[in-house]
């Protein structure tokens, strides 16, 4: 089922998110609704505070971009109660997009590297270290477990200058082929 993404101007995107179990209610389910939703949207990745749940749940795949980045074909993780083990001090500038910032895009600086410590689908823990985009992929959802969007890590003068299309945004001014909710 395609779920609603939520927005930016709704609460549940600025919480810290809660670690699940694996008898959490309708996991399996949950977890294919949100490929299903994310594919449907043309996301590469979505967290779970973009549907409207604050639990450390995160889907992405790469392969859409395969073509700028061969390594990014094989690219599909499903990440259970993620934690930032390590990042790297070398970091790099890149222009980023959201579904629930639709339509607005900026360039973030972030980390080239990061090592994350999850669970598998089968709750098994994994610890891998993921690099170039495959790296900011991550931390980019990871953020979202976190109540950080993408905004939020634009220098002061970017922000200023997008905050008419944010507050459109919040107000469900923005038209996407996608359900979206704003809830305050």
């Amino acid at each position: 089922m395609i779920l609603p993404i939520y927005v930016y101007g709704s609460a549940i995107l600025r919480e810290k998110a809660q670690d699940i179990t694996q008898d959490y209610p309708g996991l399996k389910q949950l977890i294919d609704d949100m490929w299903e939703t994310m594919y449907y949207a043309d996301g590469v990745g979505l967290a779970a505070p973009q549907v409207g749940l604050s639990i450390r749940l995160i889907v992405i795949d790469g392969k859409e971009l395969a073509d700028e980045d061969p390594s990014l074909k094989d690219f599909k993780r499903l990440l259970i109660n993620p934690r930032i083990l390590e990042v790297s001090p070398e970091t790099c500038i890149y222009s980023e997009g959201c579904l629930s910032v639709p339509k607005l895009n900026a360039d973030v600086e972030r980390p080239k590297s990061v090592k994350l410590a999850y669970l598998n689908a089968d709750f098994q823990p994994v610890e891998e270290t993921f690099n170039g985009f495959a790296a900011r992929m991550v931390q980019h959802e990871y953020s979202h477990l976190e109540g950080v969007l993408f905004v939020d890590l634009v220098p002061a003068i970017r922000k200023k200058m997008l905050a008419g299309k944010l507050q459109e945004i919040a107000r469900g001014k923005s038209k996407t082929f996608y359900k979206t909710k704003v809830v305050g």
